[in-house]
């Protein structure tokens, strides 16, 4: 077994001994003493990673590294230089990533998320917005889920442009079904993330997870619409801890209470556009506080696509040290 084989078995077996600490500060652990396998063989004196007997645990490891190695699975841990290096600064780091497509690092694009059962009008905006990144030279990143994510996914291939798929699921699921092209599509031409075990199915507290992750892996979200109770608010909530600047739309700072709380300081951003006689988008900042991308002065519409939306360098976030998070190995039988 390759080295790296070995360091992905040593790293299961510290996530899967039942110690109580969360992946996520077992990666940072991992991160810190550079070696999975060090620290599996380091003496107990932490009780972090006191274990009666690893022994049947890490070959269990050993055997499934084997498994998934021989049915052509590709993966990226916190030890690889092809890790994204953004969501090494987030206290929710996956400890490893599984992956279909072309790695990037850095990766520079946005999250375009939204409603599942999304409006004509989210749809049309979703799609306008892909575009604008892609002219922008940005990588699109969404949840394949259905509705503004598959909007976003769509246009970012149509327009020959670079998109990122974070799954909810294992890496060998199709979920939503209905998606199953898309997410081929997606794995030929961009690039699909999942930060489960390969054959983890649909459960409702893993895409909180996956879209925490997908906050930490962009440089900003653009939430297009949402509902007061969508799952879209997990997301926005954690991008203003993340520093991640969250960029909304009108409709969505209007009608949510939870719209204008999404960024700590300043107030989250909203954005507006009306169609020109050149059929462009026009821009209005939707009487908030301007975005550093500085959209031009307010006009009277009811919502549309972000524009130039592109962060400055200042505003990219400092890194955070990880806390504990959940362990998505807890599964439970509920989907989302």
């Amino acid at each position: 077994m390759e080295s790296r084989d070995q360091e992905l078995a040593a790293l299961l077996t510290l996530l899967r001994r039942g110690s109580g600490a969360g992946w996520n500060e077992i990666a940072a652990e991992v991160v810190a003493a550079g070696s999975a396998m060090a620290l599996l063989s380091s003496p107990a004196e932490d009780a972090l990673f006191a274990s009666p007997d690893l022994g049947p645990a890490h070959a269990q490891a050993t055997a499934d590294v084997r498994q998934w190695a021989q049915a052509g699975l590709q993966w990226v841990t916190v030890l690889d230089p092809e890790y994204p290096s953004r969501l090494l600064g987030i206290r929710e780091i996956p400890p490893f990533l599984f992956y279909e497509g072309g790695l990037r690092e850095p990766d520079d694009g946005m999250s375009v998320v939204g409603s599942r059962s999304a409006s004509d009008w989210g749809l049309k905006l979703a799609t306008e917005a892909a575009r604008l990144l892609v002219s922008e030279g940005l990588t699109v990143i969404a949840g394949l889920a259905a509705g503004i994510d598959t909007a976003a996914h769509e246009a970012a291939i149509n327009s020959r442009g670079r998109t990122v798929a974070f799954l909810g699921t294992g890496i060998t699921r199709s979920y939503p079904a209905s998606n199953r092209a898309l997410q081929r599509g997606i794995a030929d031409r961009g690039l699909l993330y999942s930060q489960f075990y390969p054959d983890a199915p649909p459960t409702k507290h893993l895409f909180p997870m996956r879209n925490a992750t997908m906050s930490g892996y962009g440089l900003a979200t653009i939430v297009i619409e949402a509902g007061e109770h969508s799952g879209t608010r997990i997301q926005a909530r954690v991008a203003g801890e993340h520093g991640r600047p969250v960029i909304l739309t009108d409709r969505v700072a209007a009608t949510t209470s939870w719209g204008p709380r999404s960024s700590p300081a300043p107030p989250a951003p909203s954005v507006s556009a009306q169609r020109s006689d050149s059929g462009t988008p026009s821009r209005s900042a939707g009487g908030r506080r301007a975005m550093p991308c500085s959209p031009s002065p307010p006009t009277a519409s009811s919502g549309g696509a972000p524009r130039d939306c592109r962060p400055r360098p200042r505003c990219r976030p400092k890194s955070r040290p990880p806390s504990p998070s959940s362990d998505p190995s807890n599964t439970s039988s509920d989907t989302s």
